[in-house]
């Protein structure tokens, strides 16, 4: 007979308390109708250090001297990470068909052929392997120094990212051709291509770490696409600002369908292209609403 050990019930002032050092440490907003997800998901690890009740594993949170790590197992319970390759293909089509062409002629023009892609919250690694396929399709950048960028702060998923194995819901949207000839069949699993891999650095980041997001450097595209949904405005706002500034004059960030800068910032003009619209960093000189 299996015998589980007990719920441990998480009061109001627990909650707020743990929710409250979520936020602070990486943004992760949760409303008060989450007490219940927050309970399920970090009772696993009150259980796992033997803790009698969530004051306790707060103040682990907060004092003992393996908190950062701790907290590495806080973000894995507490996000989930729904991805696939290919998702949202209007926007890719978008990407590439009418923004690389564009990045591409402005950059030809200054006798620069270097590229470089920010996805940011990567998860497992689809997204940004992804790019680099669509980016080896392209024979007009096989000349170029490419540099994707893909982070996360799970651990958990970056892991798996490194690794670069998938299984069949990873290609729900992914085209035949693409499976043939970027991925080989191993164990019932699907390896992804040294020669897409190569293209792509796979790092952990918080989004809230300022000084960590700015060694990054500066970035022609950023792909931040179902990330902010997590977020609350004032969190919203100050990861924004992050892309804002790692993106060059005239660099474009990419959201998720449902994502807007709507009340967020006005710092970005939005681009209508044929199949998506997209959000640009104005140029030297312009502003949000024209020229300065």
């Amino acid at each position: 007979m299996m015998l589980f050990a007990p719920e441990i019930p998480m009061d109001q002032e627990e909650f707020r308390l743990l929710r409250d050092l979520v936020y602070q440490h990486c943004g992760l907003h949760f409303t008060e109708d989450s007490k219940y997800l927050l309970e399920k998901r970090l009772g696993k690890r009150v259980r796992h250090h033997r803790l009698k009740n969530f004051k306790e594993y707060y103040y682990l949170l907060r004092y003992n001297q393996d908190k950062d790590q701790e907290f590495t197992e806080v973000i894995n319970v507490l996000t989930t990470n729904e991805t696939y390759f290919f998702r949202e293909d209007f926007q890719l089509k978008t990407f590439t068909d009418e923004i690389l062409p564009e990045i591409r002629r402005r950059k030809e023009t200054l006798g620069e052929k270097r590229l470089r892609i920010w996805s940011a919250g990567c998860s497992t690694g689809e997204e940004p392997y992804t790019i680099a396929m669509l980016l080896l399709d392209d024979p007009s950048f096989h000349d170029w120094q490419i540099e994707i960028v893909g982070t996360d702060i799970s651990q958990r998923v970056l892991q798996l990212a490194r690794k670069g194995e998938y299984g069949d819901s990873s290609f729900r949207s992914t085209e035949p051709s693409y499976k043939r000839r970027f991925f080989t069949e191993v164990n019932g699993k699907f390896q992804i291509a040294d020669r897409v891999k190569n293209l792509v650095s796979i790092s952990h980041l918080n989004l809230f770490d300022s000084s960590r997001v700015a060694l990054l450097g500066t970035m022609d595209v950023v792909f931040c696409r179902n990330v902010i949904i997590y977020f609350d405005l004032a969190a919203k706002r100050r990861v924004v600002e992050g892309f804002h500034n790692r993106l060059r004059p005239e660099g474009f960030l990419l959201l998720g369908h449902s994502e807007s800068l709507m009340n967020i910032s006005n710092a970005f003009v939005l681009r209508h292209y044929t199949h998506d619209m997209v959000y640009q960093r104005p140029g030297l000189g312009q502003t949000a609403g024209g020229r300065a």
